[in-house]
């Protein structure tokens, strides 16, 4: 049975009694134009490797699973494991793992270290630290296309200057390109969300086009600029707890790049991050 419509999402969810739980952040996709969009996006094709993260009764996977040659589908929810196991039997290329994607270590043999495509409709309140927890591990990953909230799509694509730009900006354009794919209407999904919706792929640079000597400086820096928003970069600096540069030295930097004392971070660019970073390295 397709999943991809409100009547058979219905159906499933009817026969096996299931009950939505807030704290997963549970909204199934009941649009098949949206779900034919995201496998467009991902590119998933015969020799792909697929990572999806909370398939919940499996109405992507079934769309993953017939374009791509292995799809492994992690779930928190066991509850949903049978679910699974019924809506996705009809499937020889899908394994099903009942976990928490954050304390996963990534099954790498599973695709004999070449790249997977991460492909997910994420719950909201955790899509921070999945992208970012995929990104840092550096597991071989080719992209990551994912539905977030919206206003979390818009921070991850915007530039300096922009009351969206952040560290979570910051952070993905250091690691990938990012391309919004569609924006989404909350009557795509079951339950209904509150919020606009949008897909966004993530394509992963093979070597990153800033270079640092240290990353874990940089990003250290980059969420001390943002930890307070209204404050000087070099106050900012001062009062985040774990880095122990002077005022001084920040003031040294910032003149040895040619900017204003008074500058704040949401000014800099990635590139200025990262030159700030290499100077207070040395």
């Amino acid at each position: 049975m397709k999943l991809g419509n409100p009547k058979n999402t219905i159906e499933v969810i009817q026969k096996y009694d299931f009950d939505f739980q807030k704290k997963f952040g549970q909204n199934f996709l009941i649009d098949e134009r949206v779900l034919e969009k995201i496998i467009s996006a991902a590119e998933v094709n015969k020799d792909d490797f697929v990572l999806e993260i909370g398939p919940g009764i499996g109405t992507m996977t079934q769309y993953l699973a017939e374009n791509a040659r292995e799809v492994m589908a992690v779930e928190i929810d066991k509850n949903l494991i049978p679910i699974l196991s019924d809506t996705l039997s009809a499937y020889d290329n899908v394994s099903i793992l009942n976990a928490d994607i954050l304390k996963v270590e990534i099954v790498e043999e599973k695709n004999g270290g070449k790249p997977a495509k991460v492909v997910a409709n994420l719950p909201y309140y955790i899509t921070t630290p999945i992208i970012m927890g995929l990104f840092e591990s550096h597991v071989p990953i080719d992209s990551i296309t994912v539905m977030v909230q919206k206003e979390v799509a818009d921070r991850m694509q915007s530039g300096p200057g922009t009351k969206d730009y952040g560290a979570l900006s910051l952070a993905v354009q250091y690691y990938a390109e990012p391309y919004v794919v569609a924006n989404v209407p909350p009557n795509c999904f079951m339950p209904r969300p509150k919020v606009g919706s949008a897909v966004i792929r993530l394509t992963k640079y093979k070597d990153a086009p800033i270079k640092v000597t240290n990353e874990k400086l940089l990003f250290q820096l980059i969420r001390a600029s943002f930890n307070q928003r209204r404050k000087t970069l070099q106050n900012g600096i001062k009062n985040f707890g774990g880095l122990n540069f002077s005022k001084e030295q920040v003031a040294q930097a910032l003149e040895e790049m040619e900017l204003p004392a008074s500058v704040r971070g949401e000014a800099l660019t990635l590139e200025q991050f990262a030159q700030l970073s290499n100077i207070l390295d040395r």
